[in-house]
């Protein structure tokens, strides 16, 4: 077979020599984006645990005063908004940038320069939320974000919190949001035309389904919490009253926008895991996925009837008995296709040739871990249920059930299956599994007995209790279990320090876990290219019909071709700084009018400068 394309692309061997630094920095390859991601959201998943680590030590005993109010807000609504936008959304990022180009057999996304202004844009918009915060000794308290992750109104209005931290938290999530949107525009249409020949829909990997899936919910969404903090900030720097109600207002009117927004978030944030899980279990299974169509439309049911359920979070804002019923019936319903997949996932390992490496456990966690979420789930589906369990501690072990025992352990179980992929060499796998039994352990010492003090009466969002409440014992063991989950952290990051650096030890090869979709067909880590050749892709799972048969499973034509990616450009960059200035302007006018407004006119000379010359940069 002929390989004209073994050398690097002539775009990029043409490039001129660039540093270690800039190199990353004026990136486009999907797979350096990719790690970005990771890394960033790795970072911001510690700074989030250490949050949550202070939170916990203030709960440990009654009466305690290790923080002050005012501090443990800040700590809850920093800590909510750091693991949903800027650990767990990021780290499935990761896994799409890096993924889906290699199982869909394409060389980089659609638009590779938007892939690298949406995450510079991430970056810029996780560092405008926590300013305020990591300059704590520095800073006004009143510039740290302490409304709460929800943000409900009216307690985010000007009157209730003057000064100018919700105003960050604004900015922020803006920031994110278009971030997001860029993201999820090029990964549709990405998918839907870079497809090998060969690769119909249905030939896709299941994960390749969930990321596409998670980006309608993206793009269909975030226009939701986009409005609704745009009303917000106009109630807050321009004196408008969208949600005051002494101003024609009204304050459900965030509520609605929020959990419109909200709950699509949930799937957003678990579809991946769900994904990566249905890539894992059959692999260390021997089996091919049990109903593999049956799994990806389950998955888009769950997209579908994710935009319906959104009003079970306000079964106690009396709505009325007709709209609880209506939402009460749709988040039963999003019930069924939730379980299809679980019991998918179920028939793929009965009987299988199981292989208990750190990944498959991690899923195997996740399938029980979820399950236990989604049960707890159903019953706030019930409004009387609702109107006991609403605002108690048993919520908040329900979330965490889902968001942590779900997602993030589906997200490590990813991490362990794709790093031989991604770095050439494995993560320790008896140092993996040590790992695995202190997170499951720690986080079913922390979040369990929550369920009990629920139920006991304990409401969420407070910073102390009294004594004799009968609280006193499971909020100690949820403390013990918090700091375990740390240590099982802590041991997760060396490993994987070590094993970024490690120079020795055996090398990945290819395909190491015998795995079955189009990405086990490059080297390990791929060429910056991908493939030297597109594949055509004859089966839903190429490299195992090739192995073993019966059909060809994939080919790769001896035809030679034209490798075109766009060079390493800093354009991207540019423009992520002039979109993130511009809305910090108008955060810095609701303080100083004139300076705002000039800022906010450079920045856009900064974007128009970006957009022009990133248009007729060489090689575009």
């Amino acid at each position: 077979m002929a390989n004209p394309a073994h050398a690097v692309p002539a775009d990029h061997a043409a490039a001129p020599t660039q540093s270690y630094f800039m190199s990353w920095l004026m990136t486009t390859d999907h797979k350096r984006i990719g790690v970005l991601y990771g890394l960033s959201a790795i970072c911001f998943f510690v700074l989030g645990g250490i949050e949550a680590l202070v939170i916990r030590t203030q709960l440990a005993a009654p009466g305690q005063h290790i923080v002050d109010a005012a501090t443990y807000n800040a700590l809850f609504t920093m800590h909510g908004t750091t693991m949903i936008f800027l650990g767990v959304m990021p780290m499935s990022a990761a896994f799409f940038n890096y993924l889906i180009p290699l199982q869909i057999g394409a060389r980089d996304v659609v638009f590779p320069r938007l892939n690298a202004f949406s995450f510079w844009l991430f970056l810029f918009g996780a560092i405008v939320l926590n300013v305020p915060f990591l300059l704590t000794p520095f800073v006004d308290m009143r510039v740290i974000p302490d409304g709460g992750w929800f943000g409900y109104a009216t307690l985010t209005e000007k009157t209730y919190t003057p000064g100018a931290s919700i105003d960050f938290w604004i900015c922020g999530l803006q920031i994110l949001g278009v971030a997001s949107m860029a993201a999820g525009f090029n990964f549709i249409v990405t998918i839907f035309n870079l497809r090998a020949p060969g690769m119909s829909l249905l030939r896709m990997p299941v994960f390749t389904w969930m990321t596409l899936v998670v980006q309608f919910l993206v793009v269909l969404s975030f226009p939701c919490i986009t409005i609704a903090l745009v009303l917000l900030m106009f109630d807050r720097l321009f004196g408008t009253h969208f949600y005051m109600p002494e101003g024609g207002g009204d304050p459900l009117l965030w509520q609605h926008l929020f959990w419109l927004f909200g709950h699509p978030e949930v799937y957003i944030l678990i579809l991946p895991a769900m994904g990566i899980v249905s890539e894992v279990l059959p692999t260390f299974s021997r089996k091919p996925l049990f109903g593999a169509p049956f799994v990806i439309f389950s998955g888009i049911t769950i997209g579908l009837l994710g935009f319906g359920v959104w009003s079970h979070h306000m079964f106690t804002t009396g709505l009325g008995a007709t709209s609880d019923a209506a939402f009460s019936v749709t988040t039963m319903l999003i019930a069924i296709p939730t379980g299809v997949k679980i019991f998918n996932w179920l028939a793929t390992i009965w009987g299988g040739q199981l292989r208990l490496t750190t990944s498959m456990l991690y899923a195997l966690g996740f399938v029980c871990m979820f399950t236990m979420g989604g049960l707890s789930g159903i019953m706030h589906a019930s409004p009387p249920v609702d109107l006991q369990q609403q605002d108690s501690y048993f919520v908040v072990a329900h979330f965490h059930y889902v968001l942590f025992g779900g997602a993030v352990f589906g997200l490590l179980s990813g991490i362990y299956y794709w790093f031989p992929k991604m770095n050439g060499r494995f993560l320790s796998e008896s140092w993996g599994k040590v790992i695995f039994w202190i997170l499951f352990v720690g986080f079913n010492t922390t979040f369990f007995p929550m369920h009990i003090v629920g139920a006991a009466g304990m409401p969420r969002r407070i910073y102390t209790y009294d004594a004799g409440l009968g609280w006193e014992t499971p909020n100690l063991i949820e403390t013990v279990g918090a700091f375990t989950i740390a240590v099982g952290v802590l041991f997760f990051v060396i490993d994987l320090v070590r094993s970024i650096r490690s120079t020795s030890g055996p090398l990945a090869g290819p395909n190491p876990w015998d795995g079955s979709s189009l990405e086990w067909v490059t080297e390990s880590p791929p060429k910056v290219h991908n493939f030297d050749v597109t594949p055509t892709v004859y089966s839903e799972r190429p490299v195992w019909e090739k192995n073993y048969g019966p059909g060809p499973g994939y080919s790769l034509p001896t035809v030679e071709e034209h490798i075109h990616l766009p060079p390493p450009s800093i354009r991207p960059f540019y423009l992520a700084t002039g979109v993130a200035w511009f809305l910090v302007s108008w955060l810095v006018a609701g303080q100083f009018f004139t300076f705002g407004v000039c800022s906010a006119l450079v920045a856009v000379c900064v974007i128009l400068y970006s957009c022009v010359s990133w248009f007729l940069e060489e090689g575009h």
